[in-house]
């Protein structure tokens, strides 16, 4: 009766065994399905560039060390350390770098954020953030503006910029509040 009993444990120590192993095996296979999904499905880019022209000749480079594609709408990249450059048809080159950049690639529009730079021939601003469109000709800089050239020194909220003509407006968000400009001779 013993040995009866002993066979018996034997034989339910090898079904759960089995059951066991066959599960585990099934959990591995179901982790590696969900290990190929992800893979698959990345979002993210390495070392994106795009270059688009617009119908006046004008051309847009933008390049950035990573990007992200947006699941909700697969037009709008998220971009880490960024540099563009607008090759206007009737001007000079236009430098900008940043940490951080929201790219449309539909319209071309983008938002450059945190550290951003603008280099124009002798002149260099400073901010947070610049929202830039091609269509509509224009960059709008604002957050902390500091405008540099080879005499002066210019501090303001906002600085619009139309990239056709080079109009250019600055002004302070308060009213109470001025635009400071110092020449770097005094």
């Amino acid at each position: 009766m013993l040995k009866k009993i002993f066979v018996v444990l034997i034989i339910i120590a090898i079904i759960i065994a089995i059951y066991l192993k066959f599960f585990e095996r099934e959990k591995v296979i179901k982790k590696k399905i969900l290990e190929d999904v992800e893979t698959y499905s990345s979002n993210i880019l390495v070392d994106v560039e795009y270059i688009s022209k617009d119908v006046k000749g004008n051309e847009y480079l933008i390049k950035a060390k990573k990007g992200e594609i947006d699941f909700n709408n697969s037009n709008i990249i998220f971009l880490e350390d960024v540099k563009a450059i607008i090759k206007l048809t009737n001007s000079e080159k236009i430098y900008i770098n940043s940490n951080f950049g929201k790219y449309n690639t539909s319209n071309f529009d983008t938002i450059f954020s945190k550290n951003v730079m603008v280099e124009y021939l002798e002149n260099k601003i400073t901010g947070e953030y610049l929202d830039f469109s091609l269509v509509q000709n224009r960059m709008i800089i604002s957050k902390n503006i500091i405008y540099t050239n080879l005499e002066n020194i210019l501090k303001a909220d906002v600085i619009e910029i139309n990239i056709d003509t080079k109009d250019t407006k600055v002004f302070m968000y308060e009213k109470n509040k001025k635009v400071n400009v110092k020449n770097k001779n005094y």
